[in-house]
């Protein structure tokens, strides 16, 4: 086969057109991952468990020093109801700009953190208030301080 394909033209560009539309099926394919995932919908008051993604409504913060857990704030760092999200969770936020996607330790409250919001720390006080008010995706990885209520 092998020789036959190394002499004719018209087999090589057969195997080329085959192997192309099988790259692009397979590239294609959608896998399913934390944007298909199912999305829990609980009481705003009730505790998200790990594993699960939660929508919540996201705003963004610049001011203050130190968190209600008592590090420094900086980028990373989001803030929480702690009935809800104690101190020491983990969690991964998505469907906000891509600048502001990814993984966030809840350590930090805030008066007007309720249910399931997050208040997320933006070093620039303007990148905060363009920030606004967002709809995100939220998975918990871990729950509290406790590494056993977390995603294995």
């Amino acid at each position: 086969m092998s020789l036959r394909l190394s002499r004719s033209l018209w087999m090589k560009l057969v195997a080329t057109a085959v192997a192309a539309v099988a790259f692009v099926l397979v590239y294609e394919r959608v896998m399913m991952d934390s944007r298909t995932a199912r999305i829990e919908s609980a009481s705003a008051t009730e505790a998200p468990s790990p594993g699960r993604s939660v929508q919540f409504e996201v705003t963004a913060y610049c001011k203050g020093e130190i968190t209600a857990s008592g590090v420094r704030v900086r980028p990373g760092i989001a803030a929480s109801d702690p009935d809800l999200l104690p101190a020491g969770s983990i969690v991964r936020i998505e469907d906000v700009p891509e600048a502001y996607e990814g993984i966030y330790s809840i350590l930090d409250t805030g008066p007007e953190v309720q249910g399931r919001e997050l208040d997320i720390y933006i070093w620039s006080c303007f990148e905060a208030l363009d920030f606004g008010r967002r709809k995100a995706v939220v998975t918990v990885l871990r729950l509290g301080w406790d590494p056993k209520d977390s995603v294995h």
